[in-house]
């Protein structure tokens, strides 16, 4: 089985704003992320982050359906 990393982000100039709305997504939730590597948050943390990121993508996208 191949170690493939999925998580890269197809267009580069795109980073800036993606690292912007993780931050803006961890506020809301309530979980102090910082800049850079983050290996101090639980499991359940990094899940509602990342939840938090899904849910408001699925709004944007709805409202402009």
């Amino acid at each position: 089985m191949s170690s493939k990393n999925s998580n890269k982000i197809n267009v580069p100039e795109a980073r800036a704003a993606m690292d912007k709305f993780k931050m803006e997504a961890a506020s809301e939730v309530g979980v102090n992320l910082k800049e850079g590597y983050n290996g101090h948050l639980t499991s359940r943390e990094a899940g509602s982050v990342g939840g938090q990121m899904v849910k408001k993508m699925i709004e944007s996208y709805e409202k402009n359906m």
